[in-house]
């Protein structure tokens, strides 16, 4: 290996994002804040790398694994860097903007590390982009951010997506109202969570009959409310579905072009979610584009948002072909240059006399040049 092929040689899960890709985010990352923006969430923009135990606290345990941890030659303190924004935004409602009237509307970007990716997203470093509504529990917060989820994706053109709905909580309070000790409890969720009827079956009624009836009410919404409707569930279990139901019915009423399923018994990645919880899934392509759900921050406030991901995205994004490179022959006025990017185009300026100008354009990847007829198409 030569020194240039060491020197270009990254971790596992790093990568450098290089053109037109790095625009391309750029402009998605965009397009999303003007949404986000244009319907009342503020940005807010957290730091990188704060002390380990505000990233730690309540939810954020769920994530220690995942952190990478340094030592502030400053303060001598442990500090860590950011797995997830959300946690840093739930830290700065409840502190900077503890007195700011409620409903709170915030959004966010910025990149995330972690210390190893998974088997759907192997980067461990990539781009966030998400809001946080904090006060409301209403499930009209709910239905706004689902909402608000389908406008982004809809602005960025992305057409064949579907958002699958979950209760995290519900196994635990169903075991917790049948008296299912905490083990039973939690082989019960990841039977569940892992489709494996005949392990539900092994387990004694009615928690087996419950599950197995969960289970089967996994698919699309109606179909789902439909088979939830049918269950008889203790009075907790049965608030939480009907949560959801009221949910569905609001999307359904305000977009009923949406694609809605239902995965009661879905968990994973929901770690620190206290309520209802959904992910954002578009039709061939790898990982999810987004998820999101309630949670509690440190002080009990309900809260509740979501985050998208924008290594996703750029996948399921549509590719243009854009070609709007123009050259620019080396002497080219300043005035006549400024007024052509007014118009839309991206210059690139000679900055040497050329022998042959079209070749130059080019070579730096122009496919129109400037003179003097004006813009020349470069075939």
């Amino acid at each position: 290996m030569n020194d240039y092929s060491e020197k270009g040689l990254l971790p596992a899960g790093l990568a450098d994002m290089l053109p037109p890709a790095a625009a391309r985010e750029a402009r998605i990352n965009r397009t999303l804040m003007e949404v986000f923006a244009s319907n009342g969430y503020q940005q807010v923009k957290p730091p990188l790398i704060e002390f380990e135990e505000h990233l730690l606290e309540g939810a954020g345990a769920a994530l220690a694994s995942k952190m990478f941890r340094v030592m502030d030659p400053a303060s001598h303190r442990m500090m860590g860097i950011r797995t997830d924004m959300t946690l840093q935004i739930a830290r700065v409602a409840t502190t900077r903007m503890k007195q700011d009237p409620r409903p709170l509307r915030l959004s966010y970007a910025g990149q995330v590390l972690r210390v190893h990716g998974t088997q759907l997203r192997p980067e461990r470093q990539f781009a966030q982009a998400g809001v946080e509504l904090i006060g409301p529990a209403e499930t009209a917060a709910d239905a706004e951010l689902i909402l608000l989820a389908a406008e982004a994706l809809k602005a960025l053109e992305i057409e064949k997506f579907s958002i699958d709905l979950t209760l995290p909580t519900l196994v635990p309070t169903l075991c917790s109202e049948l008296e299912i000790d905490d083990e039973t409890a939690q082989s019960a969720r990841a039977a569940l969570d892992h489709k494996d009827a005949a392990l539900l079956a092994d387990f004694e009624t009615p928690l087996s009959t419950n599950l197995i009836a969960l289970l089967k009410a996994s698919g699309p919404a109606k179909q789902a409310i439909a088979a939830l409707d049918a269950l008889s569930l203790p009075p907790e279990s049965a608030a939480q579905v009907e949560g959801l139901k009221r949910v569905v019915e609001q999307l359904e009423t305000a977009a009923p072009e949406l694609t809605l399923t239902i995965d009661p018994g879905e968990y994973r990645g929901f770690e620190y979610q206290t309520g209802l919880s959904f992910t954002v899934f578009a039709r061939g392509v790898r990982g999810e584009l987004g998820r999101g759900g309630r949670y509690l921050l440190m002080d009990g406030e309900p809260a509740s948002g979501f985050t998208l991901f924008l290594d996703s995205l750029m996948r399921a994004v549509p590719r243009k072909v854009t070609d709007d490179r123009l050259y620019l022959p080396f002497g080219t006025s300043l005035e006549a240059g400024y007024g052509l990017r007014q118009d839309g185009w991206k210059t690139v300026a000679g900055l040497a006399p050329e022998q042959d100008i079209e070749a130059e354009a080019r070579r730096l990847h122009c496919g129109h040049l400037f003179g003097a007829d004006g813009v020349k198409k470069l075939s």
